[in-house]
């Protein structure tokens, strides 16, 4: 576990509650530190800050994914919804606002290590009965489970591994509209604690790498109140 804020006190707290859980934790102060800790270290939780000196922590997830995959999940003591969606945008897997109970952070990281990450297990994503239906899915969209591969018109398209549980969850029943809450249930883990607004901004990340217009889905459509579906081919 990395923990990077520059708070000490805050910084011994979640220490103190990562350890007592048997992880191993070491800690970074500013935005920089943290990226050569990550590169050093390669752990397998970031526990990140949004207000650091110098890189901020949306920054910092944001040139971290470029080498690295572990879970990130930000604090933000300002509570404004435009950083959990800027830090979810970069790459976040969770978020937390300040102040927060250090009982629902390793919660939360347990709910978070309970999902493969790409390039840690090569496991198949969230479990689920199935694989995608791949003669149903739509025109131009291949996806390989197996190897956590997803192409578009023959193209490879990178994707978080959050990102591609999200796809191949969908994809397992093309056509049927699934609830938010049910994708969060599916990928997330049921014990998992969000809103449902944790889906839709990692399902517009999903659609801007898929190169999909939410206004004219080629792929992954909106049903307005209730969920989302992958088109059915044909």
């Amino acid at each position: 576990m990395l923990v990077v804020d520059d708070e000490p006190p805050i910084v011994e707290l979640v220490t103190g509650y990562l350890e007592r859980e048997g992880w191993s934790v070491a800690s970074a102060g500013d935005g920089l530190e943290a990226l050569d800790a990550v590169r050093r270290l390669d752990p397998d939780v970031v526990v990140l800050d949004v207000m650091l000196p110098g890189l901020d922590g949306v920054e910092v997830c944001r040139r971290l994914r470029a080498f690295s995959d572990a879970y990130v999940l930000m604090l933000t003591a300002r509570g404004e919804e435009i950083d959990r969606i800027m830090g979810l945008t970069v790459g976040a897997d969770d978020y937390l606002v300040k102040p927060f109970s250090p009982r629902e952070l390793v919660a939360r990281i347990k709910a978070l290590l309970r999902r493969p990450r790409t390039g840690r297990s090569g496991g198949a994503g969230p479990e689920a009965a199935g694989t995608p239906a791949a003669e149903r899915v739509p025109d131009g969209l291949e996806i390989d489970e197996a190897r956590r591969v997803v192409r578009v018109d023959g193209s490879p398209v990178d994707l978080t591994a959050l990102e591609f549980d999200l796809l191949t969850t969908l994809a397992r029943d093309p056509g049927i509209v699934i609830r938010r809450q049910s994708l969060l249930d599916r990928v997330w883990g049921a014990d998992f604690i969000a809103d449902d607004h944790l889906v839709d901004v990692h399902v517009a990340n999903l659609r801007r790498k898929l190169g999909d217009d939410p206004a004219r889905p080629r792929f992954v459509e909106t049903v307005r109140g209730v969920g989302y579906r992958l088109r059915e081919t044909g």
